[in-house]
C-alpha cells in the first residue's frame, strides 16, 4: 500500500511539474529531494543508490550549465534537426512566413487563454458603415435582376456600373484620404456578403477590386506618387482593375510562373530609361475583359546586370495601363453561367517603364511574399462573406419553404428526414457567420491572419456546398428549375468557383493549414529551423528546451482530461457553456500532442504525408469554428433560442476532430505508435457525438418560426420589399401560415369531436363557417395562407421558342489558348 502511494506522490509532483512548464532546475531540485527522502522512507543505507547518484549529478550538471548543455546535447541535436529538415524553395518559405498568427496560434499551443478570446471586442459595423448598408447596398440590391444578368445580358446592366462606380464600391478598403470609404474588414464583409445573397456576379464585381488587386498592393507596398496616381481614380471607378497571377502553366505552383520580363535601358516616352520587356500569358482573370489597370506578377531576369550582379531578380509585380502596346485583352470566359467579368489575357513584348513596379526597384523579387500577405486578407475577407449569404440566404429561405410547403398535409418541415436537414443548414449558417466575424475581427486589428484565413476560406466554402446542397434537397424540383424565381440555383452552380479561386481548395486543406499552421502558431517551430538554419546553437537551445516543456506540459494536461473528462480543466465563467470551453481545452492538448508526435516521427516528410496534414488541419480548423461559435454566443448575450445552435456547432465540432484524430492514428506510419497514441489520449474511446435527433429538431425550429433567432441568425440578408420578389413572397407566405395555424388547430380539433366531417382542414372552410365553428375573417387568413403558399410552391416555365438561336446570338467561343487578336465579346 506504501509503494502505491509513494507512486500517486512521485506521478502526481511529475504531473505538476511537466503541466506547468516547471524549469529545468525545480526538475532537478525535485528529483535530488526525492533521492534524498527515498532510503530514509525506506530504511535502506543513502549507498544503495549511490549509482542513481552517480548517473544523475553529471547529467543534472550538464543540462543545468547552458554552456555545456550546448555543447553536449544542443549541438548534437541541431545536426540532427538540420538533416531531418527538407529544404525549402524560396517561395515556399515567403509563403509559410507570409502574414501574422491570430487566435489560431493560442489553440495551437495547447493551452489556450479563453479569457483573452472573450475580451476580443464585439465585431461591429459603424454608424458609417451601417448607413451605406442600409441605404446604397439596399438601393443595389434592389437594381439587381440576377436572372436577366445571367441568362440574357450576360453582364451588369450599365446603370449598375454606373452605380457601383458612383457609390465607391471599389474603393470600400481605400482610405478616405484618396476618396474611398475606408471600411473596417467587417464592414466590408458585410457589404459583400448582403450583395452576395442576391446575385454572385454583382458581389464578386463588387469584392475583387476590395480583395486580391491593385488597391491593396498599393496600400501596403505602392510608392506615394503611385498611391496619389492610382487610388483615386480605383476609388471612383474611373479605373478598373484587376490582378493577373494564373496561368496555362503556374496556378498554385508559382515556381514554375514562365512570365517573364527582361531588364532593359531603351526609349520609352522620348527619353532613354530604365525598362522592362515584358511577355506573359494569363487566364481565370476576374474583371480582366473590362480592365483599365492590369496588376501583373512575373518574374524579372537581369541579363546585362543594369541593375547589379544578380540576375534573376525573382518574382516583381506591376501595374500596366490595359492600353499599353502589346497587351491583348477582352475575350471572357463563362464559369458556370455567372456573368462577372472573368477571361484570358496576354503581353508580347510588352515595354514598361521599371516606375511600373509595385513599390518602386525596392520591391523588386518581393511579389511572392506581398501576394501572400495581400493573400491573407482576400481569404478573410471576400469568400468567406459570400460564403456567409450563401448560408444565411439558405437557411431563411429553407426554414420558411419547410414551414410552408405541404405533402401529405404536413408541412415537409415536420417530417425528421427534413428536420435533419434543416438542423444542418441552420448549425452551419451559426458556425460560418461565427467564422466570418472572429476573422474580421483579426483584420482589423491589423494583423495578417494567413493560417486563420486559409481555415475560413476552406471550410466556409466547404460549408457553403453542403448547406446549398441540403438547400437543394429541401427544394426537390422548385430548386433545379431554372428561372426568375429561383433563388438557389445559381448559387448552386457557382459553388465550385468558390472552391477554385484564390487557393484551390485541396491543397488549401492538404498543404497550407497545418503545414503553415505548424510553423506560424507552433511557439518554438519556427525558431528552432531558423536558428538551425543560420546554425545558431544559442538560440536553438532556448527553442529546443522551451519546446520540451510545452511538450510534456500539454502531455500531462491531455491524459489529465482524458481521464477526468476534462471536468477540472478551466472556463471562463460557469454558465451552461463552460463544458464547451473545458472540452475545447481537452481537444486543444490533445491536438498538441498529436502534432508533435506526427512532427517527430515524419519530420520533414509530414509535408508529402498531405492526407495525415490535412486530417490535423482539420482539427485545428474545428478548433478555431468552435471558439468562434462560443465567442458569438457571448458577444450577443447568450440568447436561450440560440442555444440549439451553439450546442449543434459544438457537437458537430468536436465530432468531427474525434473523427480525424482517430485517421490520424489510424494512418500513423508506425501503426503500433498510432494504437498509442490513441489509448493514452482516448483511454475511454470514442466519447463525442454527433448532434441528436433531438438537438437537430431544436435547430431546426429556429428557423421555421418567426422570432428574434432566425432574424439574428439571418441579420445582413437581403429581403426585398417588392411583392413580385420569390424571397419575399416566402416570406409573407410563412406569415400568413404562420396566422392560419390557430385556425387550423381549431379544424382539426372539430374534426376529432365530430363537429366537423374528417377530411383536409384547407378544404373544409365552407362548412365550418357554416357550422360557426370558425368565422369568415378566420377563413380568410386561411385562404390568403393556401394562396401564399401556391405563389412560392410554383416554378418558372417557358415557351418552346425561347432557346432558339436568334434569341441568344452568342459568338463562336475559343477553344483555343486565346492566341485570336483582342474581342470585345
Amino acid at each position: 500500500m506504501s509503494v502505491f502511494i509513494e507512486l500517486i506522490v512521485v506521478f502526481t509532483l511529475a504531473w505538476v511539474l511537466a503541466a506547468r512548464r516547471s524549469p529545468g532546475w525545480l526538475w532537478t531540485a525535485a528529483t535530488a529531494l526525492y533521492l534524498l527522502v527515498w532510503p530514509f522512507y525506506h530504511e535502506l543505507s543513502a549507498w544503495v543508490l549511490a549509482p542513481v547518484w552517480l548517473v544523475f549529478v553529471p547529467l543534472a550538471v550538464a543540462l543545468g550549465f547552458p554552456a555545456l548543455r550546448r555543447t553536449l546535447f544542443s549541438a548534437r541535436i541541431m545536426k540532427l534537426f538540420q538533416r531531418m529538415t527538407p529544404a525549402m524553395s524560396a517561395t515556399e518559405r515567403e509563403a509559410l512566413e507570409a502574414g501574422t498568427t491570430w487566435w489560431e496560434a493560442q489553440l495551437f499551443s495547447g493551452a489556450p487563454d479563453w479569457s483573452h478570446l472573450l475580451g476580443y471586442p464585439q465585431p461591429r459595423l459603424s454608424d458609417e458603415e451601417q448607413a451605406f448598408i442600409d441605404g446604397p447596398v439596399n438601393t443595389l440590391c434592389s437594381m439587381i435582376d440576377d436572372w436577366s444578368i445571367t441568362e440574357q445580358l450576360h453582364d451588369l446592366p450599365a446603370p449598375v456600373w454606373e452605380f457601383l462606380k458612383q457609390q465607391r464600391f471599389f474603393g470600400m478598403i481605400i482610405p478616405k484620404l484618396y476618396g474611398g470609404l475606408e471600411f473596417s474588414a467587417h464592414g466590408h464583409s458585410s457589404v459583400v456578403m448582403k450583395i452576395a445573397s442576391r446575385s454572385i456576379t454583382t458581389a464578386v464585381t463588387a469584392m475583387v477590386p476590395n480583395s486580391l488587386g491593385p488597391a491593396q498592393l498599393l496600400l501596403q507596398y505602392g510608392t506615394e506618387a503611385q498611391k496619389e496616381h492610382y487610388l483615386p481614380r480605383l476609388a471612383c471607378g474611373e479605373e478598373i482593375p484587376c490582378f493577373a497571377l494564373t496561368g496555362p502553366e503556374a496556378g498554385s505552383d508559382a515556381a514554375a510562373m514562365p512570365d517573364r520580363g527582361v531588364v532593359c535601358r531603351e526609349l520609352f516616352d522620348g527619353e532613354q530609361r530604365l525598362c522592362i520587356r515584358l511577355n506573359w500569358e494569363k487566364r481565370y482573370i476576374t474583371l480582366g475583359p473590362v480592365a483599365t489597370v492590369l496588376g501583373l506578377a512575373f518574374k524579372l531576369y537581369d541579363p546585362d546586370h543594369l541593375l547589379g550582379e544578380t540576375e534573376e531578380l525573382g518574382i516583381t509585380l506591376a501595374l500596366i495601363p490595359t492600353t499599353t502596346a502589346g497587351v491583348e485583352i477582352g475575350r471572357r470566359h463563362l464559369p458556370l453561367n455567372q456573368a462577372f467579368m472573368n477571361g484570358p489575357n496576354r503581353g508580347h513584348d510588352v515595354l514598361i517603364p521599371l516606375e511600373w513596379i509595385i513599390g518602386g526597384q525596392a520591391c523588386i523579387g518581393q511579389g511572392w511574399r506581398m501576394l501572400m500577405e495581400c493573400l491573407a486578407d482576400g481569404r478573410a475577407i471576400s469568400l468567406p462573406a459570400l460564403s456567409t449569404g450563401a448560408g444565411k440566404l439558405a437557411a431563411r429561405a429553407c426554414g420558411a419553404y419547410a414551414a410552408v410547403r405541404k405533402q401529405f398535409k404536413t408541412p415537409i418541415g415536420r417530417f425528421e428526414g427534413v428536420a435533419e436537414v434543416l438542423g444542418r443548414i441552420a448549425g452551419n449558417a451559426y458556425l460560418m457567420d461565427a467564422a466570418r466575424g472572429l476573422t474580421t475581427l483579426a483584420v482589423d486589428k491589423h494583423e495578417k491572419p494567413s493560417v486563420a484565413s486559409a481555415i475560413v476560406k476552406y471550410h466556409l466554402t466547404e460549408r457553403m456546398r453542403k448547406v446549398i446542397d441540403d438547400a437543394m434537397d429541401i427544394h426537390g424540383g422548385r430548386g433545379i428549375c431554372m428561372g426568375p424565381r429561383n433563388y438557389l440555383g445559381r448559387v448552386y452552380q457557382a459553388i465550385p468557383i468558390s472552391i477554385t479561386v484564390e487557393g484551390a481548395n485541396i491543397l488549401t486543406r492538404s498543404l497550407i493549414i497545418f503545414g503553415q499552421g505548424a510553423l506560424r502558431c507552433h511557439p518554438f517551430l519556427l525558431e528552432e529551423i531558423r536558428s538551425a538554419q543560420d546554425s545558431n546553437v544559442e538560440r536553438f537551445d532556448g527553442a529546443l528546451f522551451g519546446h520540451l516543456r510545452l511538450l510534456l506540459s500539454n502531455l500531462a494536461r491531455a491524459v489529465f482530461h482524458g481521464l477526468t473528462g476534462a471536468r477540472f480543466a478551466r472556463a471562463p465563467e460557469q454558465r451552461q457553456e463552460a463544458v464547451h470551453y473545458r472540452q475545447l481545452t481537452r481537444m486543444c492538448a490533445v491536438f498538441a500532442v498529436t502534432a508533435e508526435a506526427a512532427l517527430l516521427t515524419l519530420g520533414g516528410n509530414l509535408k508529402r504525408r498531405e492526407s495525415l496534414s490535412a486530417r490535423l488541419g482539420d482539427v485545428l480548423s474545428h478548433l478555431y469554428l468552435a471558439s468562434a461559435a462560443l465567442k458569438r454566443f457571448a458577444d450577443q448575450g447568450r440568447q436561450a433560442v440560440d442555444r440549439p445552435l451553439l450546442e449543434w456547432a459544438m457537437q458537430d465540432c468536436l465530432y468531427n476532430m474525434q473523427t480525424k484524430l482517430f485517421e490520424v492514428y489510424a494512418n500513423f506510419p508506425g501503426r503500433l505508435q498510432g494504437a498509442l497514441l490513441k489509448t493514452i489520449l482516448f483511454p475511454f474511446g470514442a466519447v463525442y457525438r454527433a448532434p441528436d435527433d433531438a438537438l437537430v429538431q431544436r435547430a431546426a425550429n429556429v428557423i421555421q418560426r418567426w422570432g428574434a433567432g432566425r432574424d439574428r441568425l439571418t441579420e445582413g440578408l437581403y429581403l426585398s420589399t417588392d411583392e413580385a420578389d420569390a424571397l419575399a413572397q416566402l416570406e409573407v407566405a410563412l406569415e400568413r401560415t404562420t396566422a392560419a395555424q390557430p385556425v387550423l388547430t381549431l379544424l382539426r380539433r372539430a374534426m376529432r369531436s365530430g363537429e366537423l366531417a374528417s377530411g383536409d382542414p384547407e378544404s373544409s372552410l365552407v362548412e365550418a363557417v357554416a357550422g360557426d365553428i370558425i368565422d369568415a375573417r378566420a377563413a380568410a387568413q386561411v385562404r390568403a395562407a393556401v394562396a401564399a403558399r401556391r405563389a412560392v410552391i410554383g416554378v418558372d416555365d417557358f415557351p418552346a421558342t425561347y432557346w432558339k438561336e436568334e434569341q441568344h446570338s452568342w459568338q463562336q467561343p475559343s477553344t483555343h489558348s486565346h492566341q485570336a487578336g483582342r474581342s470585345t465579346s
